[in-house]
């Protein structure tokens, strides 16, 4: 058996034709939707969501083509775009009966989370994004021998085909490198909890090869046409990241500035898997955003 978020109910949820996300819901109280990021699933909240659920609704879907939601084909390359993607978290909420809900992500769901933020401004209240740069940003800064650190990124950005094969020939090597070394405390990923992330990448190769795919292609052409068009997160947002501006010689609080007017900008002293290895200081966080 896979683990679960103790006391949370597990549910599929009809987010479009033939998409189900699962989700986990707790608590009761104004709602925050909660996203997970690579190569996790919602599992990664589950120190979190314990704790905000003792005073909101909290939802813990997996995303499209992740854990134990459903991971539809990509023919037109538009199935894993952030905006689609970010459609099925709105329409998740409402069928949960939120029309208006506080949104948190991180990584690849803190993309998925600013284009919930940009596409569907009024429904989500407040936004919190977890160590990641916009995607426009991303590519911007990656640059030299410092962008070898984001290898993964070009390697998924390929035509389908070769990024597949070569990742579904090792899964556990490639998703596992990731676990090891963006974690400054691998304890805080238990051996069960990183054989389930395991298991659900190694079933989900192709899908979160196209995520990562459409973030090289479609979803830089919409954030490119928000910013030409001026457009910016109308609501308060919260950005909690590592110091690694320095490595990639950017200014991490002046990159979200642009795109978010009401911006509170902290550093946390933690690694990339930030929801588990420091939850307490997440927590404290997105219950600060929850009061804004």
């Amino acid at each position: 058996m896979a683990p679960t978020i103790p006391g949370f109910d597990y549910q599929r949820v009809q987010v479009a034709d033939g998409i189900a996300l699962n989700t986990a819901v707790g608590g009761s109280g104004s709602p925050i939707v909660l996203l997970h990021g690579f190569p996790q699933t919602h599992l990664m909240w589950r120190h979190v969501a314990a704790a905000l659920a003792a005073d909101h609704t909290v939802i813990c879907p997996d995303l499209r083509g992740y854990g134990a939601s459903d991971k539809p084909a990509d023919p037109d390359g538009v199935s894993y775009a952030k905006r689609t993607m970010a459609a099925d978290v709105v329409a998740l909420a409402r069928a949960l009966g939120h029309e208006r809900f506080a949104l948190a992500g991180h990584d690849r769901g803190a993309l998925v989370a600013m284009r919930a933020g940009l596409d569907h401004p009024a429904a989500i209240t407040l936004l919190a994004c977890l160590d990641v740069l916009p995607t426009l940003d991303m590519w911007q800064v990656l640059r030299g021998t410092s962008a070898t650190v984001g290898f993964h990124l070009y390697l998924m950005a390929q035509p389908p085909g070769l990024p597949e094969q070569l990742i579904a020939a090792a899964p556990d090597a490639f998703f596992g490198h990731f676990l090891d070394i963006w974690s400054q405390r691998p304890e805080a990923i238990t051996p069960d909890v990183r054989a389930a992330y395991l298991d659900a990448c190694r079933a989900a190769v192709p899908s979160i090869v196209a995520d990562y795919r459409a973030s090289a292609g479609i979803d830089v052409a919409h954030d490119q046409a928000d910013r030409d068009a001026g457009n910016q997160l109308r609501m308060p947002v919260t950005v909690l990241q590592q110091d690694w501006g320095a490595l990639l010689g950017f200014d991490a609080r002046a990159l979200w500035s642009a795109w978010a007017p009401d911006l509170a900008h902290t550093t946390v002293n933690c690694g990339h898997f930030m929801a588990e290895e420091a939850p307490e200081q997440i927590t404290a966080e997105l219950r600060k955003l929850m009061a804004r």
